[in-house]
């Protein structure tokens, strides 16, 4: 057979065409701004405590709490969709390291949010220095996150064991309640929370008789209950959270306590605690607050959207992911970029306006100075029904409920 040397070309040519054609066919299904942009989606991490003891505290509320920012931001900014990646810690800190590193090293996360329990949020915070990434505490409360352990890039954004202490502590003193005995979680957030509340306690005229350590997630109460019943303290602090809370509460109850003349003050309770244990075992309880879902018109609008979500009213942490995760985004769009310096300068610069504070700064140590609020629990005739569980006492204003900069041990703090 007689071969032509233009024979291959031709074919070869026909073959380009067509796929030059099937090429441009397939590239119009695509939308050009798309290709044009190849922008990554903006991603934050979320690391919670999705299953423990911490769960109604943080977890998918506080998922939720920030993929609801995302979505009233408009779900983009910078050209870049906002994604929001949850995981869960389990309450391990180790965990919570290897977490942080994965996020920000091999899944693009460009800021981290809540971190629920101090120990987990100490460990990611390292992970996150070390990137020179913004990270923003919403469920743990140890004063160490913006004193020693406080970066650059770190905000404290809801709470911390020096403001629960401080409003708590110094109003049941002025009462009377000027003996204490410390139940304390045996981790980082307990011991801070016992030291700060006991400052205060001694500060203001009262005596602490003794404390006792338990492990986290305890389950039986009984021993340490009944060394606070013996040392016949007037008040029984509980320097704990979530699940420890709600137990220690509960079983003080069964043993006699109240009834006994003993008062207790959780160091720290959330609404969904007080719900857990009930008003009828709640009721006088005093506590601190950062937020509560029922305070104004702007709380209750927050809270009613949340509600159609969780079926349960936001708890302080929850609202401060959302708040918190506004702010930066809002800081993210001004600074037009995604760089950490650039962004937390604005995001310091900038009062925080919102329905979780008002007139809120961020401070150079990274705490955010807001009001915090005083609440005793109703009693059952007094609510209205499920949640309505809270009186407001006093509103103290930020600048005396915080440590002040001037006592901060933050390493950036020049002297």
């Amino acid at each position: 057979m007689a071969r032509f040397p233009g024979a291959r070309s031709a074919r070869f040519g026909a073959w380009t065409l067509a796929s030059v054609a099937w090429v441009a066919v397939a590239l119009a299904g695509f939308p050009g701004p798309a290709l044009a942009q190849g922008k990554p989606p903006l991603k934050l991490g979320a690391i919670l405590d999705m299953s423990g003891l911490y769960a109604d505290i943080t977890g998918p509320g506080s998922e939720t709490a920030a993929k609801m920012a995302a979505e009233d931001f408009g779900g983009e900014v910078l050209g870049r969709k906002i994604e929001i990646v949850a995981a869960d810690h389990l309450n391990k800190a180790d965990l919570s390291a290897n977490i942080a590193r994965d996020m920000l090293d091999n899944q693009g996360v460009e800021a981290i949010v809540d971190v629920a329990a101090s120990a987990t949020a100490l460990a990611a915070s390292e992970i996150a220095r070390a990137r020179g990434k913004i990270i923003m505490f919403n469920g743990p409360g140890s004063i160490r996150l913006s004193n020693e352990a406080c970066g650059p890039y770190t905000v404290h954004y809801v709470f911390d064991t020096f403001a629960q202490a401080n409003v708590t502590g110094l109003a049941a003193v002025k009462q009377g309640l000027d003996t204490w005995f410390f139940l304390t979680a045996d981790y980082a957030f307990g011991a801070d929370l016992e030291k700060d509340t006991t400052s205060v306690v001694v500060k203001s005229g009262g005596k602490v008789l003794g404390s006792v350590r338990h492990p986290l997630n305890t389950s039986d109460f009984s021993s340490f209950l009944l060394q606070a019943q013996s040392s016949r303290a007037k008040v029984i602090g509980l320097a704990n959270a979530g699940g420890d809370t709600i137990n220690a509460i509960k079983q003080a109850a069964e043993f006699g306590l109240i009834k006994g003349g003993q008062k207790l003050s959780p160091l720290l309770a959330f609404i969904t605690d007080i719900d857990s244990v009930g008003l009828p075992t709640a009721q006088g309880l005093l506590l601190a607050e950062a937020f509560y879902w029922d305070l104004n018109d702007d709380t209750r609008a927050f809270s009613r959207r949340f509600m159609e979500r969780t079926k349960r009213v936001p708890t302080s942490a929850q609202a401060g992911v959302y708040s918190s995760v506004t702010h930066y985004l809002e800081a993210v769009k001004a600074a037009g970029t995604t760089d950490a310096a650039a962004v937390m300068k604005i995001m310091k610069e900038t009062p925080i306006n919102d329905f979780f504070a008002r007139n809120g700064r961020i401070r150079e140590d990274g705490r955010m100075v807001h009001d915090m609020y005083l609440f005793e629990v109703k009693t059952p005739a007094e609510s209205r029904g499920r949640w309505d569980d809270y009186k407001l006492l006093a509103t103290v204003a930020g600048e005396e409920a915080f440590q002040p900069l001037s006592a901060s041990r933050c390493p950036l703090i020049k002297k």
